[in-house]
């Protein structure tokens, strides 16, 4: 059983580690059966109806009411957008986003979305009692999923796989909850009997099980696996189509200030200017912050930016293909270096250069030299990152296709990362 809150309709890049697992299963000999929140009464930041033609139909899917306080943020601060974990869409604060940030980081622990937890609960034992299971795995964020599990754990003694994506207590915008102290050692007791009861912790990169382990001194390696993000081969179909008339640069996804990228914007800018004849368009799939859209008009390049807003998945593939080079940003906060996101996976699918912002060394920087993919450049490395777009460039003028030549990646597919968790499960 895979307990998941975030599930089709719901859209967004955890959506798809969960709905990957689920389709691949079954050939590795493990039926899933699916417990999340109704999506009549989901809180989700984003949806993408798309992915609900992804569910196997013979997959036993199982949604429960919720409580949860959206509602009453919608009505306080007038706003109808879901904010995000680290209210990464929130903008400029008001006092009334501000009260619900507070409210939020001290009165709902660990999250708003701990309102689920008594109808998960109670739909899982009927469901388990009624057809028992060999394993149950609950994926968070939310990480109040998590304590679902250690109920089940503790009441029915299930063998229990805890599926972490993000950190908990370590998240970057952790700080910005303004917690008080009661509320912090709250927060870290949960996460630390998650951690110490789970029969096994599932975490997207090493890092992130370097600060997990530090958490406890009863944790050993070896109950920690690392089964990183991926792609799913299916969602490639789309041939590579990069333009031969504009040097296209795409980012996918959320991008705040918390990214730190004002260098590489003024270095593209320095590269336009030395590149006249030259046609650059950078593009924005996705959610962008006021502060991000400032930077970029101060720094000279408002006629060539184009911002879409959030598009299905498989449309998001095919702005990938239709790209000359993959620009992605690390949030410049502690505890960076283990940041994997799944949108890394997806642009080495898509065979394009990568161009990433971010730590040196971190665990980003690994893969992408591993696999021969791209760079990563620090946050203040303008010189390099100016170079770097200066040869591309020269590059493109005699080939405007830089896709790469066969690459070493599929070892992220998310098939070949199901089957290690396949072995987890029926072990």
């Amino acid at each position: 059983m895979l307990i998941t809150y975030y599930w089709p309709p719901s859209g967004g890049a955890g959506v798809q580690r969960c709905l990957k697992f689920v389709k691949h299963l079954p050939e590795f000999g493990v039926q899933p059966t699916v417990l999340t929140v109704d999506d009549k009464q989901a809180s989700y930041p984003i949806l993408d109806t798309s992915l609900l033609a992804e569910v196997p139909k013979e997959v036993n899917v199982i949604r429960t009411s919720t409580r949860e306080p959206f509602e009453f943020y919608k009505k306080l601060t007038g706003k109808q957008d879901i904010p995000f974990g680290g209210f990464a869409n929130t903008g400029q604060e008001s006092w009334k986003q501000k009260l619900f940030k507070f409210l939020r980081g001290n009165l709902f622990i660990p999250d708003p979305r701990i309102g689920w937890n008594r109808f998960a609960l109670a739909a899982a034992k009927k469901a388990i009692q009624q057809q028992p299971v060999k394993a149950i795995i609950t994926s968070s964020p939310p990480h109040s999923t998590q304590l679902i599990g250690l109920k089940l754990k503790k009441q029915l003694g299930v063998k229990w796989i805890a599926d972490m994506r993000d950190p908990w207590t370590d998240i970057y915008y952790y700080q910005d909850l303004n917690h008080t102290a009661l509320a912090q050692k709250l927060d870290a007791k949960y996460e630390r009997e998650v951690l110490e009861n789970a029969d096994a912790v599932l975490v997207v990169s090493d890092d992130m099980k370097r600060l997990f382990l530090q958490k406890s001194p009863d944790l050993k390696p070896d109950k920690i696996h690392v089964i990183p993000n991926g792609y799913d081969e299916a969602d490639f179909v789309h041939p590579s189509q990069p333009s031969s008339e504009e040097f296209v640069i795409t980012y996918t996804g959320t991008l705040t200030e918390a990214y730190n990228v004002e260098a590489f914007f003024q270095a593209l800018c320095a590269t336009m200017t030395r590149n006249p004849l030259m046609r650059y368009k950078l593009r924005f799939v996705g959610k962008v912050s006021a502060e991000i859209r400032k930077q970029i008009e101060e720094a000279g390049l408002p006629l060539v930016t184009e911002y879409i807003d959030y598009v299905p998945h498989d449309e998001s593939i095919k702005y990938l293909m239709s790209s000359t080079v993959l620009f992605m940003a690390i949030p410049d906060v502690a505890n960076n270096f283990g940041i994997l996101t799944g949108k890394l996976f997806e642009y080495l699918a898509a065979n394009k250069p990568i161009i990433c912002i971010g730590p040196i060394h971190g665990d980003v920087d690994k893969i992408l030299d591993e696999c021969g993919a791209g760079r990563v450049f620090h946050y203040s490395g303008y010189e390099l990152i100016l170079d770097y777009l200066m040869q591309m460039s020269k590059t493109w003028t005699i080939n405007p296709n830089l896709d790469l030549p066969i690459i070493n990646y599929t070892q992220y597919s998310r098939r070949s990362l199901t089957e290690q968790l396949s072995k987890l499960v029926l072990s």
